[in-house]
């Protein structure tokens, strides 16, 4: 466990370098592989840890240069297909087990009869704009999909913002390390880079809790 964790801590610290050994082993199949991630990270809500943000502004970097399978146009199109999918099957897993999860099972203790209300009415209050705002947030994204079926938000609804977030998480990513991934100080501090897209990601998370935290405090007071 210790030993997978230290790779993945490896893996998405060094993506650049780890996805260029990808390309040099894989070739044109480099495309599958860069879809299976997204898809699995998007897709299969126990697998949250996977990098997104990071890989796709790696991938959209090496893209522009010469000599690499990945072009920028089919990798969009990729990379929009595996996060529209991943979000749609997570949804559909979501409504088709999320009432009957286990209260006493690890992943109970996550998501309950409990949160599941809640986060329906959030949904029903903030509407759909919630599957497009956790797009951009780690973790955050693999679970309201899953969430959005559980607490059974109309797919139609659900659709149009997952078509949506895919779009701008993709474009926003990817086209930000075509232009930007290969400036000499972006290139040399790729590791600071990533660390600096996961802090940014995090952000509007520990936004919400802490004005979920300041909020449940001020009822207490009152």
């Amino acid at each position: 466990m210790v030993d997978f964790i230290s790779w993945l801590i490896s893996f998405i610290l060094h993506i650049d370098e780890h996805l260029v050994e990808i390309i040099n082993t894989f070739g044109i199949w480099t495309y599958v592989i860069l879809f299976i991630i997204v898809f699995v990270e998007t897709g299969l809500v126990i697998f949250p840890f996977l990098p997104g943000d990071s890989l796709l502004f790696a991938a959209g970097a090496l893209a522009v240069l010469d000599g690499f399978i990945l072009k920028i146009v089919p990798l969009v199109i990729v990379l929009w297909l595996a996060a529209v999918l991943g979000d749609t099957v997570n949804y559909h897993i979501g409504k088709k087990i999320g009432t009957s999860i286990p209260e006493g099972s690890w992943f109970g203790k996550i998501i309950n009869r409990e949160k599941m209300e809640k986060a329906e009415a959030f949904f029903n209050k903030h509407g759909g704009k919630t599957i497009f705002i956790a797009r951009f947030m780690p973790f955050i994204r693999t679970f309201a999909p899953f969430v959005a079926g559980a607490s059974r938000m109309n797919y139609r609804y659900f659709l149009n913002y997952n078509l949506l977030g895919a779009t701008v998480w993709v474009l926003l990513c990817t086209l930000g390390g075509y232009f930007f991934g290969n400036i000499p100080i972006v290139k040399e501090n790729f590791s600071i880079v990533v660390i600096g897209i996961i802090i940014v990601s995090l952000i509007p998370m520990f936004v919400s809790f802490l004005r979920a935290k300041l909020a449940k405090k001020g009822t207490k007071q009152k």
